[in-house]
């Protein structure tokens, strides 16, 4: 069981952190002919599309990408609807009821701690590729995404050395908000 569940969370994992990324790729207006972008696309088209077409006019037009969001919203509730049908099957006397209430549930804390977990790796990334290979494509791609929770950081902590340390600063307050929502 416990495999199972490892190889669907992370599964999932993917799959809605790519529908996130998409949006949040979408919205800083990054083409999605470079990486991450076409990597991004191929993870996701395959629901994307689809929920792009069954939306209104209206929201299809819009700055943001709602198709995007749904199918990060309809996989999270995926994953959470087969980790309850599991514990239905494993689990003898499980309350058929309490899904209602904890699917939902589980589906936000999921698409929390992807977001955070997926904001953790790609500040990893970003930290590594500006010390080895500063002018890397997907490290620009990777700035250019991150700048917005990184220049705060920036304004208040002063260079030690020469060196900035707000994509270290942010990893440790991902990692508490990661225990926090733990």
């Amino acid at each position: 069981m416990q495999i199972l569940v490892f190889l669907l969370d992370n599964l999932f994992f993917v799959l809605v952190f790519a529908s996130l990324l998409r949006a949040w790729m979408n919205q800083s207006r990054l083409r999605m002919t470079e990486q991450p972008g076409r990597f991004v696309m191929a993870l996701s088209d395959w629901l994307v599309k689809p929920l792009r077409r069954a939306l209104p006019n209206g929201l299809r037009q819009a700055r943001l990408d709602w198709a995007s969001l749904a199918a990060a919203a309809l996989l999270a509730l995926s994953h959470a609807l087969l980790l309850h049908l599991l514990s239905l099957i494993w689990l003898p006397g499980f309350d058929w009821l309490s899904w209602v209430w904890s699917v939902p549930a589980q589906a936000l804390l999921f698409l929390l701690r992807t977001v955070l977990q997926g904001l953790l790796a790609m500040t990893l990334v970003y930290a590594l590729m500006s010390w080895i290979q500063p002018f890397s494509p997907i490290g620009g791609v990777l700035a250019r995404l991150l700048a917005p929770l990184l220049q705060p950081l920036r304004r208040r902590l002063p260079l030690v050395g020469g060196v900035d340390l707000s994509a270290l600063v942010l990893i440790l307050l991902l990692q508490v908000l990661l225990l926090a929502l733990g």
